[in-house]
Order: structure tokens, then sequence, then C-alpha cells
């Protein structure tokens, strides 16, 4: 079966490049060209969305946060420009790429392949995993303390699936960003922090012990 993807951008050309591009290396493809029918094409349930930012109107980070409830796939953010605090920004609403305009054909093609077959690996993994207090249900994306809920945004749980999966390891916030966000980059270590910052609150405040423990000028582990 081809995956698809929803291509969203309010110019016409690049919407129009993508979309051959991806056609002719097999994916189906839906299009939209403004905020309201990206969500409403959305609904479709896409295996990827690439989604511009600067758009009237409604623009792709307000397209996210509207989307997230109910759309479980990779998105991926086109702009022209990003920083630090905008991909935090951005991460946060459940966003899980940025690719900078203007981009590769070929490098948008890998990232888009790469995070497909992250995508894939992870409905393969075993579905439960239990500490004395904590599951953790990998199919579902779901993690309950004592029983309850602990509601975690899409990157939050990734992290806490890759750390959980090899307790004791250390990994660096670079290490991290690439097994997460899906490639290799020196200046990212403020978004995995906020990431793991949140992480702790939301044990904290469900009373969890510290399962993330910093090392400290190393990086992460998942305690054991």
């Amino acid at each position: 079966m081809r995956d698809t993807i929803l291509i969203v951008d309010d110019e016409a050309d690049i919407v129009s490049t993508l979309e051959d591009y991806f056609m002719y290396n097999n994916y189906d493809v839906m299009t939209a060209t403004n905020g309201m029918e990206a969500i409403h094409k959305a609904g479709k349930q896409p295996d990827l969305i690439l989604l511009d930012i600067n758009m009237p109107d409604i623009d792709g980070l307000e397209v996210c946060a509207r989307i997230r409830d109910f759309v479980s796939c990779p998105i991926l953010f086109l702009t022209a420009r990003v920083e630090d605090r905008d991909k935090i920004k951005g991460f946060g609403l459940g966003g899980d790429d940025y690719i900078v305009k203007p981009f590769s054909l070929d490098e948008l093609g890998a990232r888009v392949a790469a995070h497909l077959r992250r995508e894939r690996r992870r409905g393969e993994t075993p579905k439960v995993r239990l500490d004395d207090k904590l599951a953790i249900d990998y199919t579902e994306r779901r993690l309950y303390f004592n029983g309850e809920e602990v509601s975690l945004a899409k990157k939050e749980f990734d992290i806490i699936e890759l750390l959980s999966s090899y307790p004791g390891q250390i990994f660096s916030k670079e290490r991290i960003y690439e097994l997460v966000w899906g490639y290799d980059s020196e200046g990212e270590s403020s978004v995995v922090a906020e990431h793991i910052r949140r992480i702790r609150t939301k044990l904290a405040a469900a009373d969890a012990k510290p399962y993330v423990e910093t090392v400290w000028g190393v990086g992460y582990k998942w305690a054991k």
C-alpha cells in the first residue's frame, strides 16, 4: 500500500513541484493551499503532512494545533527560516521536523521516507512494558502511572519510548535529536532540554519518580 502525503502551501508553484516529485516517487498525494482546506483534508488521515508555516489567515502553526488532537501522523513544517524559540513552539504544538526553504527535493524525500519508516517500526514494537507503578503501551503510545494516564505530546512520548527501551544507556542531546526528530544537528540541545523538562513536570504532577535522569555534561538516561 502506498503512503499518502498531504502537501500544504499557499504558493501554487511549490505545491505543484512537490506533488509531481512525490507522485513520481510512488506516493499518493493530497494538496491544500490554505489553512482551512488543510484542516479539512487532514481529516482524511494522511500518512504524513508537509505544512507551510507562513500562510495568510490560518498559519501552519495554528493548523498543527487544530489537527493534532485527531491526526497522529508526522507533521513536517516548511519555512523560510526558523529560530530555536520558534522550533520549540512548533514542536510543542506537535510538529515533528522543520524543513528550511530553499531545500533539496532529494533531502526532503529522504526526510519524509525516514519519518514514515520510523512510524512503521513503532507499530511493530511490543505493546506494554511494566515498572512496579509505570506502564507504557508502545502500540497505543500511552503512559500510565498507578493506573492513571499521563498525557504526553507526541515528541515527549517519542523520547520516553527511546530512553525506556534502553534503560541505563546514556544518550547525548544530539543523539536524542537525531533519533527522535530524524536527522543529525548540533544546534538542537535546547529543543531536547525543553521536552525533557516537560516530561519531568508531567511525571512529577503524577507523583512519579524522575525516571529520566541527567548525566551532567553527557546527556540523559532512563533510570533502571
